[in-house]
């Protein structure tokens, strides 16, 4: 395979013969491509990595090799919440067993400045979550402060909340991350290509909900079945139950939308874990879990055998029962049976986490406990309705029972007989082995999967599939992280000697890969969309910037003056500061205020002391009364 990357030579400042030569540094080599100006443009970058993971490392390492931040006023600031485990060490190389339990970006700094002492002391390691809770740490200074961004993050929420972040502070933003063997790198270049979230992934596909609940076929069903089951019986309920018990006029205010068949399911959990069902002991968690095997794994595929016998046809006169379908069995409770105790076991242990009670991993005790329980027989009932295909509503055709939810309601224990009770919703975490989370979804599907003879699966694929865990790869990230350097190269050469920005969008390059194919293909970025207001265009990279605590009636005579728009409407987050319909007097006190006196005014809160920027959103009209969409307008309430 060729490639190339000739676009990453400086441009604007070409270095010369001369410039090329060694001198005695580390960094000789670099220099021979790039030159002695870029190196020291290089050197004295300020950068803010979002995250030091298993990209994190990596590019920290390639950083400390390209001498990023080695000079006087470079700078890495980096950020990451997570202290180290020992999973994390096949694929985050700059960690070793003896680092397990410390702070991520406080081991990963020590580490590359090892590597390369000339970045000792140039690597600010922070461990804030970035977020809006985390404004007043990388607040206006900070990012007023940095050259760019570059995420190496896991999940969605906090890579488009940097992208936010980049835009509002025209800021460029490195981003990248992969999946397996596959990888992708986003370059976003203020004013020059859009910003990450002006484009979205496709929604990822879902197993359909009648397959989920009737008609599994794969073991992924089951999995994914037992998955919802853990959060319906050992999350939803005691959260639900803790909602009842501290909310004041809880039903009003929860089912407010809802149908009545949701009001009663939710009801009759909160009444059975706080009355009917609550358990004072162990052995009364045994039985709870008892009876649930038996409604699961033999009442319900006895329910549903009983509205579509095995020889049942289609409308058609095809066989209902044809594949991918399954015919169900019951499964018979088997005190012998280790996986019927697996099931047992985690379900009794995690029911009694909910409710505070002391466990047990004694299989004996547990086995004589379950089998003393006596289960009614069951007996199929007529009417029960029950979702064949996607499309079908599971609630059409079921009669509203007004009277019995009434009567409910009114037998509803009185949250007051409970003051102080709360209960512990169980959240699932995969890599803890000692919480029966991943034993219960284990144990769960396989008895799912004898229902529906599916090939069971082991605990570790099992963990995978729940978890929804792909191995990381390390090839794939050494790679993907090779190819953001590449873009920061590009990037850091991109400013002439007159600090004017003279690349083109086509110089950039987002990439996407699949070593397994293997696949390298590069894409020019996407310009941003532009829109035009009056004789003008603008992108989501512009905004009306004002430069001091501007008054609304400064604002509204700026924009007719300047735009010859009128505005209609301000707000500022999710507060309306001004409307154009306001009454009078409530006019006459706001349209004299400072910016961040009308914050205040409606808000209740000053701007906070790390604010200088408050963005305002408004809508406006131009001469016709036609809406005009306009910039957010950035008002700096310091000045």
């Amino acid at each position: 395979m060729y490639f190339d990357a000739l676009e990453c030579l400086p441009v604007g400042f070409e270095p010369k013969e001369a410039d090329l030569a060694p001198v005695g540094s580390r960094y000789d080599g670099q220099i021979a491509v790039f030159g002695r100006e870029f190196q020291e443009k290089l050197s004295n970058y300020r950068e803010f990595l979002v995250g030091s993971g298993a990209i994190g490392c990596e590019m920290l390492k390639n950083w400390a090799m390209m001498g990023i931040a080695s000079g006087e006023n470079g700078v890495i600031h980096v950020t990451d919440m997570d202290t180290i485990e020992k999973s994390n060490l096949n694929r985050q190389f700059l960690f070793r067993p003896a680092d397990v339990g410390k702070l991520k970006s406080d081991t990963a700094a020590e580490a590359v400045a090892k590597m390369n002492p000339d970045i000792a002391g140039k690597i600010v390691t922070h461990q804030d979550r970035v977020g809006l809770e985390t404004e007043v740490v990388y607040n206006d200074e900070f990012y007023e402060s940095i050259d760019g961004v570059t995420n190496a993050l896991d999940n969605v929420v906090a890579r488009k909340y940097m992208d936010q972040r980049c835009v509002f502070y025209r800021k460029p933003l490195l981003e990248s991350g992969t999946l397996g063997t596959k990888g992708n790198t986003q370059v976003v270049i203020p004013h020059l290509t859009e910003s990450y979230s002006a484009s979205q992934d496709p929604a990822e596909k879902q197993i359909p909900i009648c397959t989920l609940k009737n008609f599994p076929h794969a073991i992924e069903h089951t999995i994914q079945w037992a998955r919802d089951l853990f959060e319906g019986l050992f999350t939803q309920p005691a959260e639900s139950v803790n909602a009842y018990l501290s909310t004041p006029d809880y039903i009003d205010k929860a089912f407010a939308t809802v149908g009545d068949s949701v009001k009663i399911e939710t009801l009759n959990k909160i009444r059975s874990f706080l009355v009917t069902d609550k358990p004072m002991a162990f052995a009364d968690c045994v039985a709870w879990a008892r009876k649930n095997f038996e409604e699961l794994y033999n009442n319900a595929p006895q329910q549903l055998l009983f509205n579509f016998p095995a020889d049942a046809v289609t409308s058609s006169g095809q066989p209902f029962w044809s594949p991918p379908k399954r015919v169900p069995t019951a499964v018979t409770f088997d005190p012998a049976s280790d996986l019927h105790i697996d099931f047992i076991m985690a379900a009794a242990n995690l029911h009694a986490f909910n409710y505070g009670l002391k466990g047990s991993r004694d299989r004996d005790q547990i086995k004589q406990l379950a089998a003393a329980v006596t289960v009614p027989k069951f007996v199929p009932k007529s009417g029960v309705k029950i979702q064949v295909n996607e499309n079908e509503d599971p609630g059409a055709g079921v009669e509203s029972d007004a009277d019995g939810l009434s009567a409910l309601v009114a037998s509803m224990p009185d949250p007051a007989e409970f003051a102080g009770v709360r209960l512990a919703p169980a959240d699932f975490e995969k890599d803890d082995d000692s919480n029966f989370h991943i034993d219960f979804i284990t144990a769960a599907s396989n008895l799912r999967a004898s229902n529906y003879g599916i090939e069971p699966e082991d605990r570790f694929r099992t963990k995978q599939i729940a978890g929804k865990i792909i191995p990381a790869i390390a090839t794939t990230t050494s790679l993907v992280t090779g190819l953001v350097c590449l873009e920061l190269y590009k990037l850091i050469g991109s400013v002439s000697r007159d600090g004017q920005t003279v690349r083109k969008v086509d110089d950039y390059k987002n990439g996407f890969i699949n070593l397994a194919l293997p696949f390298f293909g590069f894409s020019e970025p996407i310009p941003p969309v532009k829109t035009k207001c009056n004789d003008s265009e603008f992108t989501e990279w512009d905004s009306f910037d004002y430069d001091h605590d501007i008054t609304l009636q400064e604002l509204i005579d700026d924009f007719e003056k300047t735009h010859k728009l009128e505005l209609t409407m301000v707000s500022s987050g999710v507060s309306m500061l001004y409307a154009s319909f306001y009454s009078k007097k409530k006019l006459e006190s706001r349209l004299p205020m400072k910016v961040s006196e009308l914050v205040k005014s409606v808000t209740g809160k000053d701007v906070p002391a790390h604010t200088k920027w408050v963005m305002l959103d408004v809508c406006c009209e131009d001469a016709e009364g036609e809406d005009v969409e306009v910039p957010a307008i950035h008002v700096n309430v310091r000045n």
